[in-house]
């Protein structure tokens, strides 16, 4: 009710501006009239001016000096009176484009004004065949659509920015697990080339350890038999 009654203001609004124009046109139309019947008294009393100037110079022909006199007064007389000519032809150009623009303006203003009927005229159209019961009715479905619209292409936005991200973060978890992982390789090789040493190592070792039992049973054998002789010896 609340969208219903700002259009029925909002274009209510419109005509008084279109008729507030139509006024300000025929104000216009009444000045620019007022103007040329002005201009027109001009150029009569202009004309009626030079009618009076040229029999007088006529009827003055006493002598040359007053004849040039006269002659040189007449041309300052003219050229006042081009002057004026021109300056009243370029206000006249100026009214007619200010009207110009005031006429090209109550058009558009009509036209406005002409759509938002046409537009109130479909919404009564679209009430009286559907559902709903007026016409806020009809605007409040379409603003939460619009607003629905505006929310689903928002979170599309959003989900795609959090795939995206997801897809970077993904590569970068990756390629640090490949850098752990190639670490690891390389450790495991260098254990084991610990391992082989270690092992031979064992080896060496355990022949070591087996000479050194040999000679020590060698020595224990000979240390009895020492032993035991002088152990007869003494007996």
């Amino acid at each position: 009710e609340e969208d219903s009654r700002s259009s029925l203001m909002h274009l209510l609004k419109k005509k008084k501006e279109a008729r507030e124009m139509e006024k300000a046109l025929a104000e216009k139309d009444k000045a620019f009239r007022e103007r040329m019947k002005l201009i027109a008294d001009q150029w009569r009393d202009m004309h009626a001016k030079r009618a009076q100037l040229k029999d007088h110079v006529e009827r003055s022909g006493r002598t040359i000096q007053e004849h040039e006199e006269l002659r040189i007064q007449a041309l300052k007389i003219n050229s006042k009176q081009r002057e004026e000519k021109v300056k009243k032809d370029s206000e006249l150009l100026r009214a007619k484009v200010e009207l110009e623009a005031l006429r090209k303006k109550h058009q558009k203003l009509c036209k406005k004004v002409q759509k938002y009927s046409i537009f109130k005229k479909y919404l009564e159209d679209v009430v009286k065949i559907s559902q709903f019961e007026d016409i806020s009715e009809v605007t409040s479905r379409y603003k939460l659509l619009v607003r629905t619209q505006r929310d689903l292409l928002q979170s599309q936005q959003g989900h795609k920015e959090l795939t995206e991200q997801d897809k970077v973060f993904l590569e970068q978890y990756r390629a640090k697990k490949e850098a752990e992982m190639l670490q690891y390789k390389n450790e495991l090789v260098q254990l084991k080339l610990h391992f082989d040493q270690a092992q031979s190592d064992i080896c060496l070792w355990e022949a070591c350890w087996a000479d050194i039992q040999n000679r020590t049973s060698k020595k224990t054998r000979k240390l009895w038999t020492i032993k035991l002789a002088i152990h007869n010896l003494f007996q």
